[in-house]
């Protein structure tokens, strides 16, 4: 099926997800952004299950958490990650794996594009200057504020957790500036909510967990004028409807993150971190386990 404005019927897809992941929740965002133009079913293709540490991999003696994957997620993306979107013929309701749509930011966009959606109620604006900035910051907080999330979590040298953290600090001051630029408090003139404000807050959502695993050194400050915008970017996100839908329960969600704070956690993010290399830089084939 070819999807357009003018499609009779509404898109409807297999939303392979997972409840904890933050890259998935950027599309579950969209999803309900646009909810009542694209329907889909949710589908948890991808979790945890627990092995033993024969061979004693990191040194830990803990590591023995590994994600297990449905079979449908293997098949239909190569990286077997989530979120992964599988059209659903609207005529006799067969999928189709072979148009399966990911990779986090691109599912924002593709969302956008078959929702039929226009104006203000679009995640990627019309105009193409701002469309083309939106992509440039989407592009920029995916690497210098979401990114280091894991290294804070994962890597276990107090001065490299630090150093990402400081990282993160400085995306975050960056990202604040730029929302300077409009009347705010999204990124976008006008309060239209963008794929730039869907691309950072589900880690946002998630710095909470710093905290509680690494300190109250590691808490976003809040008394920095630099960081005023981002505070009120945010505040402004968790009220929105339609993100208020998507949250996970936070104390479900810091038990589930322990697995990275301590070492037991074998995922394709958490190897790439180990590995030295940023999240957004794993390898199919070097981080697999």
């Amino acid at each position: 099926m070819v999807y357009t404005a003018a499609s009779t019927k509404i898109p409807k897809f297999r939303y392979l997800s997972a409840w904890f992941c933050p890259f998935a929740h950027r599309a579950t965002l969209a999803l309900e952004h646009h909810s009542g133009r694209v329907e889909y079913e949710w589908v948890e293709a991808l979790g945890w299950e627990q092995r033993k540490d024969k061979n004693n991999v990191t040194g830990t003696g803990q590591e023995w958490w590994y994600h297990w994957k449905a079979d449908e997620l293997k098949r239909a993306n190569p990286s077997a990650l989530v979120p992964t979107l599988i059209p659903v013929d609207a005529t006799n309701g067969k999928t189709d794996e072979s148009k399966a749509v990911f990779e986090s930011l691109v599912t924002i966009d593709f969302i956008d594009r078959i929702s039929g959606a226009s104006g203000k109620d679009k995640i990627i604006p019309e105009d193409h200057y701002e469309a083309a900035r939106c992509q440039i910051w989407a592009e920029k907080v995916n690497k210098d504020c979401c990114s280091p999330y894991y290294g804070v979590l994962v890597r276990k040298d107090e001065n490299e957790r630090m150093e990402h953290f400081e990282k993160l600090i400085k995306g975050l001051k960056s990202f604040s500036l730029e929302l300077q630029k409009t009347p705010g408090p999204v990124f976008l003139a006008d309060g239209q909510v963008s794929s730039v404000d869907y691309s950072l807050f589900p880690w946002a959502f998630r710095y909470y967990v710093f905290e509680h695993y690494r300190g109250p050194q590691y808490i976003i400050p809040k008394d920095d004028p630099e960081l005023d915008a981002y505070h009120k970017w945010y505040d402004h996100m968790t009220k929105v409807d339609s993100v208020r839908r998507t949250l996970p329960n936070k104390n479900e969600y810091l038990e589930h993150i322990g697995k990275y704070a301590d070492s037991s956690a074998r995922s394709k993010v958490a190897n790439a971190v180990r590995r030295g290399v940023a999240a957004h830089e794993l390898d199919d084939e070097k981080d697999e386990y």
